[in-house]
């Protein structure tokens, strides 16, 4: 829950460096949270920056609770980093209103390219079965209307996101119950 208010947040700070007035964020259960803007983005580029600040910051969350896990040797720690990242991953996928759709609409054609490209690499290295949908849905949406102007902040986001997020999704959770490798003590 921590990790999706983050997220959250994260798409109520920019909305609020744009001056656009949003609700707090409203948890649905099963379904995860949402935020409702009371305007919307003058652009392609600012709803991009919105769409993926959410991301960003659950990364922060994820990227936390990682440097928890690595202090302290808790398995949870690792488990909410993991979780974390794939529910931000998820949230990438270029469709309907998840984040990765608003992002993705700010691209050009070359930059949509060089996303699937980016996300195959990521798959090809990590085989993180979710990229395969990201790609794919990417390639789909290749044809679509596309902004004549490249968005290298988007892009250089959605990119980072990728390989930052499959990095901690892909990451290897000690079982429950196993001691910190720091507290492993052995009789003689």
């Amino acid at each position: 829950m921590g990790s999706i208010y983050v997220h959250e947040m994260g798409h109520v700070a920019a909305l609020r460096r744009f001056g656009i007035k949003a609700s707090a964020p409203m948890f649905i259960p099963g379904f995860g949270a949402m935020i409702r803007m009371k305007q919307a983005p003058t652009s392609a580029r600012e709803d991009a920056r919105v769409g993926l600040a959410g991301p960003i910051w659950g990364l922060g969350a994820a990227l936390a609770a990682y440097a928890v896990f690595l202090v302290t040797g808790s398995a949870i720690w690792a488990a909410i980093a993991k979780f974390g990242a794939w529910i931000n991953l998820f949230n990438l996928l270029p469709v309907w209103q998840l984040d990765g759709s608003r992002g993705f609409r700010a691209l050009n054609r070359g930059q949509r390219w060089f996303l699937v490209a980016a996300v195959g690499v990521a798959w090809f290295v990590s085989a993180e079965g979710l990229l395969l949908l990201i790609g794919a849905i990417a390639l789909l949406r290749l044809r679509g209307e596309a902004p004549d102007k490249p968005d290298q902040v988007a892009l250089g986001q959605f990119v980072l996101l990728i390989v930052a997020l499959t990095a901690l999704a892909t990451l290897s959770v000690p079982p429950p119950g196993a001691e910190p490798a720091a507290a492993v003590v052995t009789a003689p």
